[in-house]
């Protein structure tokens, strides 16, 4: 294959909060790059997987859920979906394939007109768990929200059914063009930004209500212990009220050790070495609104 012939391109995947965007991009992938939760809004960032294929390299970008705002921090996550979304290739509608098309899919699907330089893919996902007849009205249903998908593809991204044929068809809609990145990068994000998305998965699990949306994760250092094979991480939990961290450390600080040890499960391998993993629950008051606090935790 000549290199004019390669291609290479973005493509981001939207939807409904939870549809599966993070871990759709994370089976493409191939390795954990974004952090997966079942609170909405979990991912934060534009976080950049790359998958590498015969012919050519994709970029998936994993932007946060289209929702609306209610804080100045949920204002900013969409308008980094806006910028993503007028960037990018290709754009990856995603729907359960066991949840009905309600009035959200209708009006997301119709937005994408706002993108026309774009092509378009309708993904129905989690057929793993959807029967064979609901798998097929939910295909029906995508089909008929818009007349200009280039593809409408069912897959599960947990069995890893159909994900060969979804990069396919993204690869062959890509301009030409080579690599992006280099072969044996699988992403972009720095290792304190892939650690502090690690502590915060830990720190989303099992907790209630609105405390998801008011957690944030700084890490302050990542160092080798002199004379050890131990790497010391340093980083700060940050919620917006003492009550939240009371929540977060829990009784005689039993929950905050059971998500450093969470973390340090993931971290580990990462690094590659084990890990002292030092965390420390700080309050900043209501730093979701405050545009000073936000700039400071990297929004």
């Amino acid at each position: 294959m000549t290199a004019a012939e390669n291609r290479s391109g973005f493509v981001t995947f939207v939807g409904r909060p939870n549809v599966g965007k993070s871990t759709l991009t994370n089976a493409l992938v191939g390795e954990k790059v974004a952090i997966t939760s079942d609170k909405p809004q979990t991912t934060r960032r534009a976080i950049r997987g790359i998958l590498n294929r015969p012919g050519g390299q994709l970029v998936i970008v994993d932007t946060p859920g289209i929702h609306k705002p209610r804080t100045l921090l949920g204002q900013r996550l969409n308008d980094l979906v806006e910028q993503v979304l007028g960037d990018v290739d290709v754009i990856g509608f995603l729907v359960p394939a066991v949840d009905k098309v309600g009035p959200g899919d209708r009006r997301i699907a119709a937005s994408l007109d706002g993108y026309p330089r774009a092509k378009k893919v309708a993904i129905v996902t989690k057929t793993d768990l959807g029967g064979r007849d609901e798998i097929m009205e939910r295909l029906m249903e995508v089909d008929s929200l818009r007349e200009d998908w280039a593809a409408v593809i069912p897959l599960s991204a947990v069995t890893d059914d159909q994900l060969d044929v979804l990069a396919d068809e993204l690869l062959a809609l890509m301009p030409e063009g080579p690599a992006l990145y280099p072969d044996d990068v699988v992403t972009d994000e720095s290792t304190e930004d892939r650690i502090a998305e690690i502590i915060r998965e830990a720190a989303l699990e099992g907790v209630r209500d609105e405390l998801p949306h008011s957690i944030a994760v700084t890490v302050e250092d990542v160092a080798p212990r002199e004379g050890s094979d131990l790497t010391d991480v340093y980083a700060n939990i940050v919620v917006e009220r003492d009550s939240q961290k009371a929540i977060i450390i829990g009784r005689k600080g039993s929950r905050l050790a059971d998500v450093g040890a969470r973390a340090r499960a993931q971290i580990e391998p990462l690094l590659g070495s084990r890990v002292f993993l030092s965390l420390r629950v700080r309050v900043a008051k209501e730093w979701q609104r405050d545009p000073k606090q936000l700039g400071r935790l990297g929004f």
